[in-house]
């Protein structure tokens, strides 16, 4: 065998689902990319008001932030994309704890760049109860300060992987999310934020109970009860290469 033919077989074909070698090799060059830019701190924070959004779900019906919050705070994760495996771990582990934060009469919703046919995807695939919505080209994810847009070095990483973002994302323009988790009250405001570039070092998806547990007592409180909110904000930032 050739050079050039050892080298064509060791990489995925577009189209197919990468091997997990092959995806772990991808996250961990765009992972080194993403915290030497240091673009996850510039992504919204405790006490920032949330941007409002209007999305497509899996199914193609149109979700609003607006109709959410009147249900109750919002649990928003932000999802990567089918092919990075920490990102399924983590929305399996927010299925599981789905009805404890329903118990809390809050609402869980995923957000990705993949289109909606994509979502639909990995939505059946991972077996949810909550909705994934399309912000397809990442105007949403740009609001909340966590889309990034991959350089050309890496664009070819990714490639030779076999993920094709513009076929799953249904755009050209290579952007991503990061990983990222927000807790938005029912005014609209985000009252805990969790950034994370990394793949390891994340927080157990529990740590959302307590804060979605204070809104929930403020909300039921009598107003002689009602004191003022503790805003909470976390960021993880990995450094781990």
């Amino acid at each position: 065998m050739t050079k050039s033919e050892n080298k064509a077989a060791t990489v995925s074909p577009l189209g197919t689902k990468p091997s997990r070698r092959d995806a772990a090799r991808a996250m961990r060059s765009a992972t080194e990319y993403l915290i030497a830019t240091r673009q996850a701190e510039r992504a919204l924070k405790a006490g920032n008001r949330a941007p409002s959004f209007r999305l497509r779900d899996q199914r193609g019906v149109e979700v609003t932030s607006e109709t959410l919050l009147r249900n109750g705070p919002l649990l928003l994760t932000f999802y990567t994309g089918v092919w990075c495996p920490a990102c399924d771990r983590d929305l399996r582990a927010f299925e599981s704890l789905r009805p404890s934060v329903e118990a809390l009469r809050a609402s869980v919703v995923s957000i990705s760049l993949q289109a909606v046919a994509e979502n639909a995807k990995t939505h059946a695939q991972l077996k949810l109860g909550f909705p994934i919505l399309s912000d397809r080209g990442g105007r949403i994810a740009q609001l909340f300060g966590v889309r990034w847009c991959i350089p050309e070095v890496l664009r070819d990483i990714l490639r030779n992987s076999g993920i094709d973002l513009p076929r799953l994302n249904g755009d050209e323009s290579w952007t991503l999310t990061i990983p990222a988790r927000f807790i938005v009250d029912r005014a609209g405001v985000i009252a805990y934020s969790e950034i994370n570039p990394g793949q390891f070092g994340r927080y157990p998806p529990r740590n959302v109970l307590p804060v979605l547990d204070h809104l929930h007592n403020l909300r039921t409180a009598s107003p002689l009860e009602v004191t003022t909110p503790e805003i909470q904000h976390h960021s993880t930032r990995n450094t781990q290469r």
